[in-house]
């Protein structure tokens, strides 16, 4: 486990949503956004590097980890990208950070684009680990893509069949989850397993991952038809080994297409990792992002 000596824990409350994350460093800030079913103590291994020349922040998505699990109201706004970025917008305000970069995965880059959408002028770069925008991946569904992303289409199904389901054995069905998407389980920690344990135990945080996913497939496409597109400089990074780097079209093409500039977009694949990037091939991630930030 890296050393996070010097980070301070703490909780930040936006429109009555409490959001727990952590914070140290000095310099230029980057927000980090894990994804799911995660938490901030992801980027461990990357905020101590990263503070040798930046304020670091990391937090736990709404729902996730050690924040709030709030309603999320008939059409799962209340788990959609655009509250989940209104939410860091509104943290990173409270921290005295007008403007500021974002490195996200999974979720947490589906959050990271929203925030770059929605709070064009508070976002200065952001870079994506290992996603192809939302409305591509339901518009690209193949085969390929059904057999590995099957969770997208069962986590949507109505409440509370899926929550049910994975009540059965909660714990074996987070380690399949973690296992699945890279070089196995022994890719993370024991602490940071034991947080993730910990938070999906719950079933309130259960049932709020899966109306992250049910916003997915509902109101996030429709804020995605808005037709905003990015306009700072974005960092695209995927696992040569995982679903997006086997996507036809190479992910940086795709990226370039929702981005006001083509030219903002850059991106290359992080050789021997699939998913998990941070946890699978460490150094080349970290470079990636030393190199952008």
């Amino acid at each position: 486990m890296a050393d996070t000596t010097g980070f301070t824990s703490f909780d930040v409350t936006v429109d009555g949503v409490r959001i727990h994350g952590t914070r140290g460093g000095e310099g230029p800030p980057v927000l980090l956004l894990h994804g799911f079913p995660q938490s901030h103590v992801m980027w461990r291994p990357v905020m101590r590097e990263l503070a040798e020349r930046h304020t670091v922040v990391a937090t736990d998505l709404r729902g996730y980890g050690e924040s709030d699990r709030p309603p999320s109201g008939e059409d799962h706004y209340g788990y959609s990208f655009r509250a989940m970025a209104a939410d860091q917008a509104g943290v990173m305000a409270e921290l005295g950070f007008e403007r500021f970069a974002v490195v996200g995965h999974d979720r947490g880059a589906r959050v990271t684009h929203r925030l770059a959408l929605d709070h064009a002028d508070r976002v200065e770069k952001l870079a994506m680990l290992d996603i192809l925008p939302t409305s591509y991946v339901y518009e690209h569904v193949d085969r390929a893509l059904a057999q590995a992303y099957y969770h997208w289409f069962f986590f949507i199904q109505p409440a509370d069949l899926p929550e049910r389901l994975i009540a059965g054995d909660p714990l074996y069905y987070l380690h399949r989850l973690l296992g699945s998407w890279g070089s196995g389980l022994a890719a993370h920690d024991a602490e940071s397993l034991a947080a993730y344990e910990k938070a999906f135990a719950d079933p309130e945080a259960r049932h709020a991952m899966l109306e992250d996913y049910r916003a997915g497939a509902t109101i996030d496409l429709e804020h995605d038809a808005e037709g905003a597109r990015l306009r700072a400089p974005t960092l695209v990074l995927w696992g040569e080994k995982g679903v997006v780097g086997r996507n036809p079209e190479p992910p940086t093409e795709v990226w370039r297409r929702h981005a006001a500039d083509p030219a903002l977009v850059t991106g290359r694949p992080i050789p021997d990792a699939g998913h998990f990037l941070v946890e699978e091939n460490l150094p080349a991630t970290l470079s990636a992002l030393r190199d952008f930030l």
